[in-house]
Protein backbone atom coordinates (compact mmCIF):
# COMPACT_ATOMS: atom_id res chain seq x y z
CA UNK A 1 0.00 0.00 0.00
CA UNK A 2 1.48 3.08 -1.21
CA UNK A 3 3.03 5.64 1.81
CA UNK A 4 0.73 8.52 2.44
CA UNK A 5 1.55 12.19 3.09
CA UNK A 6 1.02 11.30 6.83
CA UNK A 7 3.21 8.15 7.25
CA UNK A 8 5.25 10.25 5.20
CA UNK A 9 5.47 12.94 7.35
CA UNK A 10 6.20 10.67 10.42
CA UNK A 11 9.11 9.52 8.66
CA UNK A 12 10.50 12.96 8.27
CA UNK A 13 9.71 14.34 11.45
CA UNK A 14 11.47 10.78 12.85
CA UNK A 15 14.68 11.56 10.34
CA UNK A 16 14.52 15.14 11.76
CA UNK A 17 14.79 13.77 15.31
CA UNK A 18 17.74 11.33 14.63
CA UNK A 19 19.41 14.39 12.80
CA UNK A 20 18.64 16.62 16.41
CA UNK A 21 16.46 19.05 14.54
CA UNK A 22 14.99 19.29 17.21
CA UNK A 23 13.20 22.75 15.88
CA UNK A 24 11.56 20.67 13.46
CA UNK A 25 10.06 17.99 15.03
CA UNK A 26 7.82 17.48 17.87
CA UNK A 27 8.86 17.43 21.52
CA UNK A 28 7.88 13.75 22.34
CA UNK A 29 8.98 10.83 23.16
CA UNK A 30 6.47 9.72 20.45
CA UNK A 31 7.09 12.29 17.74
CA UNK A 32 6.97 9.77 14.91
CA UNK A 33 4.26 6.87 15.63
CA UNK A 34 4.39 4.53 13.54
CA UNK A 35 7.65 5.00 10.76
CA UNK A 36 8.88 1.08 12.21
CA UNK A 37 8.45 -1.72 10.92
CA UNK A 38 5.78 -2.74 8.40
CA UNK A 39 2.66 -4.31 10.68
CA UNK A 40 -0.23 -6.45 10.78
CA UNK A 41 -2.02 -6.81 13.66
CA UNK A 42 -5.08 -9.73 14.82
CA UNK A 43 -6.96 -8.51 17.61
CA UNK A 44 -9.93 -10.18 19.85
CA UNK A 45 -10.93 -13.59 20.42
CA UNK A 46 -10.13 -16.91 20.25
CA UNK A 47 -11.23 -17.85 16.58
CA UNK A 48 -8.36 -15.09 16.00
CA UNK A 49 -5.71 -16.15 18.69
CA UNK A 50 -4.98 -19.27 17.38
CA UNK A 51 -6.72 -21.76 20.14
CA UNK A 52 -6.69 -25.44 18.43
CA UNK A 53 -3.54 -24.58 16.47
CA UNK A 54 -2.14 -27.69 18.17
CA UNK A 55 -4.32 -30.23 16.19
CA UNK A 56 -3.80 -31.51 12.33
CA UNK A 57 -6.88 -33.19 11.71
CA UNK A 58 -8.45 -35.24 14.47
CA UNK A 59 -7.79 -39.08 15.19
CA UNK A 60 -9.56 -41.66 17.23
CA UNK A 61 -6.05 -43.15 18.66
CA UNK A 62 -4.82 -41.27 21.94
CA UNK A 63 -1.49 -42.14 22.25
CA UNK A 64 1.61 -40.79 21.22
CA UNK A 65 1.50 -38.73 17.79
CA UNK A 66 -2.21 -39.57 17.86
CA UNK A 67 -1.80 -40.94 14.15
CA UNK A 68 0.42 -37.28 13.46
CA UNK A 69 -2.32 -35.16 14.44
CA UNK A 70 -1.09 -33.43 17.97
CA UNK A 71 1.77 -31.00 17.22
CA UNK A 72 2.38 -30.81 20.88
CA UNK A 73 4.04 -34.42 20.82
CA UNK A 74 7.48 -34.69 21.62
CA UNK A 75 8.57 -38.13 20.91
CA UNK A 76 7.92 -38.99 24.93
CA UNK A 77 5.21 -36.72 25.60
CA UNK A 78 3.03 -33.44 25.15
CA UNK A 79 4.38 -30.14 25.18
CA UNK A 80 1.70 -27.87 24.08
CA UNK A 81 4.20 -25.02 24.59
CA UNK A 82 5.78 -26.38 20.97
CA UNK A 83 2.23 -24.20 19.94
CA UNK A 84 1.09 -21.89 21.75
CA UNK A 85 4.30 -20.36 23.42
CA UNK A 86 4.60 -18.42 26.97
CA UNK A 87 1.00 -18.10 26.05
CA UNK A 88 0.15 -21.76 27.13
CA UNK A 89 -2.61 -21.50 29.56
CA UNK A 90 -3.71 -18.01 28.32
CA UNK A 91 -4.23 -16.62 25.40
CA UNK A 92 -2.85 -19.54 23.66
CA UNK A 93 -1.71 -17.35 20.75
CA UNK A 94 -0.56 -20.50 18.34
CA UNK A 95 2.31 -20.55 15.97
CA UNK A 96 -0.52 -21.40 13.26
CA UNK A 97 -2.88 -18.42 14.15
CA UNK A 98 -4.19 -16.12 11.51
CA UNK A 99 -1.94 -13.74 11.29
CA UNK A 100 1.16 -15.93 11.99
CA UNK A 101 0.09 -18.28 8.72
CA UNK A 102 -0.53 -15.04 6.30
CA UNK A 103 2.92 -15.00 4.98
CA UNK A 104 5.54 -12.17 4.87
CA UNK A 105 2.78 -9.38 4.37
CA UNK A 106 4.26 -7.34 6.52
CA UNK A 107 8.09 -6.68 8.42
CA UNK A 108 5.60 -7.72 11.85
CA UNK A 109 3.06 -9.31 12.21
CA UNK A 110 1.52 -9.14 15.90
CA UNK A 111 -1.26 -11.25 17.70
CA UNK A 112 -2.91 -9.63 20.43
CA UNK A 113 -5.80 -11.59 20.70
CA UNK A 114 -6.84 -13.67 23.57
CA UNK A 115 -8.79 -16.72 23.54
CA UNK A 116 -11.70 -16.15 25.70
CA UNK A 117 -11.82 -12.82 25.35
CA UNK A 118 -14.87 -10.57 25.04
CA UNK A 119 -15.27 -6.76 24.17
CA UNK A 120 -14.57 -5.65 27.47
CA UNK A 121 -11.06 -6.87 26.84
CA UNK A 122 -10.47 -5.10 23.82
CA UNK A 123 -11.48 -1.63 24.97
CA UNK A 124 -9.02 0.68 26.82
CA UNK A 125 -8.99 0.23 30.74
CA UNK A 126 -10.06 4.21 30.58
CA UNK A 127 -13.10 3.96 28.74
CA UNK A 128 -14.19 0.91 31.08
CA UNK A 129 -11.96 -1.66 29.50
CA UNK A 130 -10.90 -4.81 31.73
CA UNK A 131 -7.80 -7.03 31.71
CA UNK A 132 -7.77 -10.20 30.90
CA UNK A 133 -5.31 -13.66 31.91
CA UNK A 134 -2.97 -11.39 33.42
CA UNK A 135 -3.02 -8.89 30.15
CA UNK A 136 -4.05 -5.11 29.75
CA UNK A 137 -6.76 -4.82 27.61
CA UNK A 138 -6.00 -5.20 24.22
CA UNK A 139 -6.67 -1.86 22.83
CA UNK A 140 -4.31 -0.56 25.29
CA UNK A 141 -1.88 -2.76 24.20
CA UNK A 142 -2.30 -1.52 20.65
CA UNK A 143 -0.83 1.81 21.53
CA UNK A 144 2.37 0.62 22.09
CA UNK A 145 2.57 -1.66 19.29
CA UNK A 146 1.23 1.83 17.10
CA UNK A 147 4.18 3.55 18.38
CA UNK A 148 6.95 1.29 17.65
CA UNK A 149 5.23 0.42 14.42
CA UNK A 150 4.15 1.57 10.84
CA UNK A 151 0.52 -0.31 11.34
CA UNK A 152 -0.95 -1.43 7.77
CA UNK A 153 -3.90 -3.30 9.09
CA UNK A 154 -6.20 -4.35 11.96
CA UNK A 155 -8.05 -7.85 12.03
CA UNK A 156 -10.80 -7.88 14.53
CA UNK A 157 -12.52 -11.00 15.02
CA UNK A 158 -14.79 -10.06 18.68
CA UNK A 159 -18.73 -10.61 19.40
CA UNK A 160 -18.91 -14.70 19.81
CA UNK A 161 -17.99 -14.34 23.43
CA UNK A 162 -20.26 -11.96 24.70
CA UNK A 163 -22.79 -13.62 22.49
CA UNK A 164 -22.45 -17.19 24.52
CA UNK A 165 -20.93 -19.05 21.29
CA UNK A 166 -19.15 -21.69 23.52
CA UNK A 167 -22.37 -22.09 26.34
CA UNK A 168 -24.33 -22.55 22.70
CA UNK A 169 -22.03 -25.01 22.00
CA UNK A 170 -21.83 -26.88 25.05
CA UNK A 171 -26.32 -26.61 25.33
CA UNK A 172 -26.92 -28.41 22.07
CA UNK A 173 -23.84 -31.37 22.49
CA UNK A 174 -25.90 -31.71 26.03
CA UNK A 175 -29.16 -31.39 24.66
CA UNK A 176 -28.14 -34.53 22.10
CA UNK A 177 -26.15 -36.15 24.18
CA UNK A 178 -28.08 -36.32 27.45
CA UNK A 179 -31.65 -34.83 27.10
CA UNK A 180 -32.49 -36.02 23.72
CA UNK A 181 -34.16 -32.76 23.23
CA UNK A 182 -33.28 -29.61 20.74
CA UNK A 183 -31.38 -26.70 21.52
CA UNK A 184 -31.88 -24.01 18.76
CA UNK A 185 -35.55 -22.79 19.72
CA UNK A 186 -34.55 -21.60 23.39
CA UNK A 187 -31.05 -21.02 21.60
CA UNK A 188 -32.67 -18.52 19.20
CA UNK A 189 -34.45 -16.82 21.70
CA UNK A 190 -31.22 -16.29 24.01
CA UNK A 191 -29.54 -15.11 21.11
CA UNK A 192 -32.26 -12.58 19.78
CA UNK A 193 -31.93 -10.97 23.32
CA UNK A 194 -28.82 -10.45 23.63
CA UNK A 195 -27.52 -9.67 20.44
CA UNK A 196 -28.50 -5.68 19.89
CA UNK A 197 -25.98 -5.32 23.17
CA UNK A 198 -23.41 -7.71 21.65
CA UNK A 199 -22.97 -5.20 18.18
CA UNK A 200 -23.20 -2.13 20.21
CA UNK A 201 -20.09 -3.40 22.18
CA UNK A 202 -18.52 -4.63 18.66
CA UNK A 203 -18.93 -0.84 17.76
CA UNK A 204 -17.46 0.55 20.72
CA UNK A 205 -14.44 -1.67 19.91
CA UNK A 206 -13.94 -0.43 16.74
CA UNK A 207 -13.91 2.84 18.15
CA UNK A 208 -11.67 1.94 20.72
CA UNK A 209 -9.19 1.32 17.95
CA UNK A 210 -9.55 4.34 15.87
CA UNK A 211 -9.67 6.36 18.93
CA UNK A 212 -6.00 4.78 19.74
CA UNK A 213 -4.89 4.92 16.47
CA UNK A 214 -5.66 9.11 16.17
CA UNK A 215 -3.97 9.34 19.49
CA UNK A 216 -0.79 7.37 17.87
CA UNK A 217 -1.03 10.27 15.04
CA UNK A 218 -2.44 7.84 12.51
CA UNK A 219 -4.39 9.57 10.12
CA UNK A 220 -7.76 7.35 8.95
CA UNK A 221 -6.01 6.61 5.30
CA UNK A 222 -3.23 5.42 7.00
CA UNK A 223 -4.29 2.77 8.18
CA UNK A 224 -7.40 -0.32 7.75
CA UNK A 225 -9.60 -2.17 9.96
CA UNK A 226 -11.17 -5.63 8.93
CA UNK A 227 -13.85 -6.76 11.09
CA UNK A 228 -14.16 -10.49 10.29
CA UNK A 229 -16.82 -13.17 11.21
CA UNK A 230 -17.07 -16.40 12.16
CA UNK A 231 -16.71 -19.62 10.38
CA UNK A 232 -19.12 -22.56 11.21
CA UNK A 233 -16.56 -25.76 12.46
CA UNK A 234 -20.14 -27.87 12.29
CA UNK A 235 -22.02 -28.60 8.59
CA UNK A 236 -25.25 -28.85 7.94
CA UNK A 237 -27.13 -32.13 8.11
CA UNK A 238 -27.38 -33.19 4.82
CA UNK A 239 -23.15 -33.17 4.44
CA UNK A 240 -22.76 -34.92 7.96
CA UNK A 241 -21.29 -38.47 7.57
CA UNK A 242 -22.47 -40.03 10.50
CA UNK A 243 -26.46 -40.87 10.77
CA UNK A 244 -28.59 -38.89 13.38
CA UNK A 245 -29.39 -41.77 15.63
CA UNK A 246 -26.84 -43.88 17.62
CA UNK A 247 -23.43 -43.07 19.05
CA UNK A 248 -21.69 -42.15 16.05
CA UNK A 249 -21.44 -38.77 16.43
CA UNK A 250 -20.63 -38.71 19.80
CA UNK A 251 -18.28 -41.28 20.52
CA UNK A 252 -16.78 -41.25 16.76
CA UNK A 253 -17.16 -37.95 15.02
CA UNK A 254 -16.92 -35.97 17.55
CA UNK A 255 -19.59 -33.61 16.92
CA UNK A 256 -22.79 -34.67 18.42
CA UNK A 257 -25.66 -32.47 17.68
CA UNK A 258 -29.10 -32.87 16.33
CA UNK A 259 -29.72 -32.39 12.51
CA UNK A 260 -32.47 -29.62 13.55
CA UNK A 261 -29.57 -27.75 15.59
CA UNK A 262 -26.97 -28.71 13.04
CA UNK A 263 -28.83 -26.57 10.13
CA UNK A 264 -29.47 -23.93 12.57
CA UNK A 265 -26.33 -23.43 13.53
CA UNK A 266 -25.18 -23.42 10.50
CA UNK A 267 -27.96 -21.57 8.07
CA UNK A 268 -29.06 -19.20 11.07
CA UNK A 269 -27.27 -18.63 13.63
CA UNK A 270 -23.64 -18.26 11.52
CA UNK A 271 -24.96 -15.74 8.97
CA UNK A 272 -26.89 -14.25 11.95
CA UNK A 273 -23.86 -12.94 13.58
CA UNK A 274 -22.32 -12.35 10.25
CA UNK A 275 -24.75 -10.55 8.98
CA UNK A 276 -24.99 -8.41 11.87
CA UNK A 277 -21.05 -8.20 11.88
CA UNK A 278 -21.12 -6.63 8.19
CA UNK A 279 -23.62 -3.99 9.26
CA UNK A 280 -21.37 -3.21 12.14
CA UNK A 281 -18.84 -3.05 9.47
CA UNK A 282 -21.11 -0.70 7.35
CA UNK A 283 -21.69 1.67 9.94
CA UNK A 284 -18.05 1.98 10.95
CA UNK A 285 -16.70 2.53 7.68
CA UNK A 286 -14.40 -0.43 8.35
CA UNK A 287 -13.80 -3.73 5.68
CA UNK A 288 -15.97 -7.17 5.89
CA UNK A 289 -14.65 -10.23 5.82
CA UNK A 290 -17.36 -12.59 6.13
CA UNK A 291 -15.59 -16.46 7.26
CA UNK A 292 -19.36 -18.23 7.07
CA UNK A 293 -18.46 -20.82 4.23
CA UNK A 294 -14.26 -20.71 4.70
CA UNK A 295 -14.95 -23.83 6.39
CA UNK A 296 -17.37 -25.55 3.85
CA UNK A 297 -16.70 -29.64 3.32
CA UNK A 298 -14.18 -29.33 5.53
CA UNK A 299 -16.40 -29.12 9.11
CA UNK A 300 -16.15 -31.86 11.74
CA UNK A 301 -17.94 -34.69 10.61
CA UNK A 302 -18.15 -33.48 7.10
CA UNK A 303 -18.70 -35.95 3.98
CA UNK A 304 -15.98 -34.18 2.04
CA UNK A 305 -13.24 -34.52 4.77
CA UNK A 306 -11.60 -37.82 6.97
CA UNK A 307 -10.43 -38.67 10.59
CA UNK A 308 -6.73 -39.03 10.11
CA UNK A 309 -5.63 -42.96 10.81
CA UNK A 310 -2.82 -45.02 10.61
CA UNK A 311 -3.45 -45.80 7.07
CA UNK A 312 -5.00 -42.02 6.52
CA UNK A 313 -2.43 -39.77 6.69
CA UNK A 314 -3.10 -36.18 8.57
CA UNK A 315 -3.56 -33.36 5.00
CA UNK A 316 -4.99 -30.36 4.35
CA UNK A 317 -6.36 -31.58 1.08
CA UNK A 318 -8.14 -34.61 3.16
CA UNK A 319 -8.32 -33.86 6.66
CA UNK A 320 -10.95 -31.95 9.11
CA UNK A 321 -10.07 -28.29 9.37
CA UNK A 322 -11.73 -28.04 12.62
CA UNK A 323 -11.23 -29.11 16.10
CA UNK A 324 -14.01 -32.22 17.58
CA UNK A 325 -15.63 -32.21 20.67
CA UNK A 326 -13.72 -34.74 22.66
CA UNK A 327 -16.05 -35.38 25.54
CA UNK A 328 -14.16 -37.59 27.36
CA UNK A 329 -11.25 -35.53 27.69
CA UNK A 330 -9.30 -37.93 26.59
CA UNK A 331 -6.87 -35.51 23.80
CA UNK A 332 -5.73 -32.02 25.12
CA UNK A 333 -8.28 -29.20 25.99
CA UNK A 334 -11.76 -29.02 25.88
CA UNK A 335 -11.48 -25.32 25.29
CA UNK A 336 -9.90 -25.92 21.80
CA UNK A 337 -13.26 -27.69 20.64
CA UNK A 338 -14.80 -26.47 17.91
CA UNK A 339 -11.65 -24.18 16.81
CA UNK A 340 -10.41 -24.23 13.19
CA UNK A 341 -7.63 -26.41 13.79
CA UNK A 342 -3.69 -26.11 12.55
CA UNK A 343 -5.37 -26.19 8.75
CA UNK A 344 -8.08 -24.16 9.43
CA UNK A 345 -6.04 -21.24 10.73
CA UNK A 346 -3.47 -21.76 7.72
CA UNK A 347 -6.38 -21.35 5.49
CA UNK A 348 -7.35 -18.00 7.28
CA UNK A 349 -3.93 -16.57 7.48
CA UNK A 350 -4.58 -17.11 3.47
CA UNK A 351 -7.63 -15.07 3.89
CA UNK A 352 -5.65 -12.15 5.56
CA UNK A 353 -3.11 -11.89 2.84
CA UNK A 354 -5.58 -11.99 0.55
CA UNK A 355 -7.65 -9.28 2.04
CA UNK A 356 -4.44 -7.36 2.54
CA UNK A 357 -4.06 -6.81 -0.85
CA UNK A 358 -7.96 -5.40 -1.30
CA UNK A 359 -7.55 -1.79 -0.02
CA UNK A 360 -11.31 -1.49 -0.13
CA UNK A 361 -14.44 -3.62 0.04
CA UNK A 362 -15.82 -6.28 1.42
CA UNK A 363 -15.21 -9.47 0.68
CA UNK A 364 -15.81 -13.17 1.81
CA UNK A 365 -13.13 -15.85 1.88
CA UNK A 366 -13.35 -19.41 0.73
CA UNK A 367 -12.29 -22.81 0.32
CA UNK A 368 -11.50 -24.56 -2.99
CA UNK A 369 -12.03 -28.06 -2.62
CA UNK A 370 -9.67 -30.94 -2.23
CA UNK A 371 -6.89 -28.17 -2.21
CA UNK A 372 -5.41 -26.34 0.77
CA UNK A 373 -4.68 -23.21 2.18
CA UNK A 374 -3.32 -21.76 -1.66
CA UNK A 375 -6.75 -22.47 -2.78
CA UNK A 376 -8.44 -20.02 -0.33
CA UNK A 377 -10.12 -17.53 -2.56
CA UNK A 378 -12.25 -14.10 -2.07
CA UNK A 379 -15.86 -13.22 -3.65
CA UNK A 380 -17.33 -9.58 -3.72
CA UNK A 381 -20.36 -9.14 -0.70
Amino acid sequence: MPSSPHRALRALLALCTAAGLASVAAPSAHAAPGTGPTAVVTMGDSYISGEAGRWLGNSLTNSGSRNGTDRAWTGSGYDPSRVYGSTVGGCHRSDTAEVKSAGPIASSMINLACSGATTKNVIRASQGGQAYKGESPQADQLAAVAAANDVELIALSIGGNDLGFADIIATCAKDYIVWYSYCHDDQQAEVDAKIDGVMADVAKSVDEIRAVMTAAGYAASDYRIVLQSYPSPIPRAADNRYGESGWSRTNTGGCPFWNADSDWARDSLVPQLANRLKGVATAKGVQFMDLRDALQGREVCAKASKQVTSTVPASATTSEWARWIDSQSTQGLVQESMHPNAYGQQALGRCLSLIHAVPTGNRSCRNTAGSGASGMYLTTG
